[in-house]
């Protein structure tokens, strides 16, 4: 089994461009509903985050791998993971804003500080709920019917997920109902490029080009700070002063129900892989969402990583692969075959 084929790039530029979204979102939301820095945002929480990606990544590549060896099977898809886009917003809205309104109220020196301490110990307890829930869940998921565990699945991904982007796409047709299009027929119409050209990265290109010809692009100024390489930097003492601090019990009204709910909601997804025919260990995918999860909070990120949504549509849009020479030769004659024998009356 190889570790890496074409269909993979097709897979690496939808799943890039997945969280790239997500990362977008917290720049956005960091810098102008927090008023974080750009030093705390591009310094501590986003490589962060990009800690938390590789660790999860990494290992469900790895797992996928796995598989693939002990079924002999060459159409494995890896289980998708990446930010968790509920607990993002609520862990911005329900947990780091009111901490710094509360920190300005008092007249704190630094309430953006308290904020991110805030949303640290969130995303921290968050991942202490994944990682524990990873040894329970599986007599949940036993005791409960697939069509139960997939029906709520579909609801989140109609509602929080789908509905925003399609009002999004209708808001811009050119753009977005074009590259709508390119999606629909490559990853449920099975067309293929010329090339094998990747239909993810034509979606994109397709979209940037269109976005800068109706003058959707650049959005903004042109950032003004220089680019650089800003490696991940441990915050154990920041993450240690607001768990030993008297308002570490504040948020457990959202820390414990967003923590619940990205461990069934990542049980729900390793519930619709292997409704795919990709069966994978609950416990320890769990676990390393979990410790994905804690990655990010130990290196700045304020919010968790769950498994993602979607992983059929993943594996049929990435597992599918054009016929070989020999292959098209085959159906050709194949069907010259079925053809000569209606022409004479025959059935086969």
């Amino acid at each position: 089994m190889k570790w890496f084929v074409r269909a993979d790039i097709d897979g690496f530029f939808g799943l890039a461009l997945d969280n790239l979204v997500q990362l977008l979102v917290i720049v956005g939301l960091c810098g102008h509903v927090l008023g974080f820095s750009d030093d705390l945002v591009y310094r501590h929480i986003l490589p962060g985050a990009a800690v938390s990606l590789l660790v999860g990544n990494v290992y469900y590549a790895y797992q996928a791998k796995k598989l693939a060896d002990f079924s002999g099977r060459d159409d494995i898809c890896a289980l998708p993971y990446g930010i968790n886009t509920v607990s993002l917003f609520a862990y911005i809205f329900l947990v780091m804003l009111p901490a710094k309104l509360l920190a300005e109220a008092n007249g704190a020196a630094n309430p953006e500080h308290i904020a991110w301490q805030a949303g640290l110990l969130a995303c921290f307890g968050s991942g202490l709920i994944e990682l524990s829930g990873a040894f329970v869940v599986e007599r949940l998921r036993k005791a409960t019917p697939r069509a139960a565990l997939l029906s709520t699945l579909s609801g989140i991904a109609l509602t929080f997920i789908s509905l925003g982007f399609l009002f999004r796409t209708y808001a811009h047709p050119v753009v977005g109902l074009v590259t709508l299009g390119v999606i629909l027929l490559v990853y449920f119409g099975k067309l293929r490029f010329r090339g094998n050209i990747p239909g993810g990265l034509v979606a994109v290109a397709l979209g940037v080009l269109l976005s800068w010809l109706m003058g959707l692009a650049p959005v903004g100024p042109m950032p003004t700070n220089e680019l650089g390489l800003y490696l991940p930097v441990p915050v154990f003492g920041d993450l240690f002063e607001v768990l030993t601090s008297a308002n570490n019990l504040t948020y457990l009204s959202v820390i414990i129900p967003m923590g619940l709910f990205n461990v069934i909601g990542s049980l729900q997804n390793i519930e619709s892989a292997e409704a795919a025919g990709d069966s994978y260990p609950t416990q320890s995918s769990l676990a390393v969402n979990g410790i994905g999860t804690l990655a990010a909070s130990l290196f700045g990120s304020c919010f968790p990583t769950t498994i993602y949504i979607g992983h059929p549509g993943w594996k049929a849009g990435c597992a599918c692969r054009l016929f070989d020479f020999k292959r098209r030769i085959y159906y050709l004659g194949l069907f010259n075959r079925q053809l000569v024998l209606y022409c004479l009356g025959r059935s086969d």
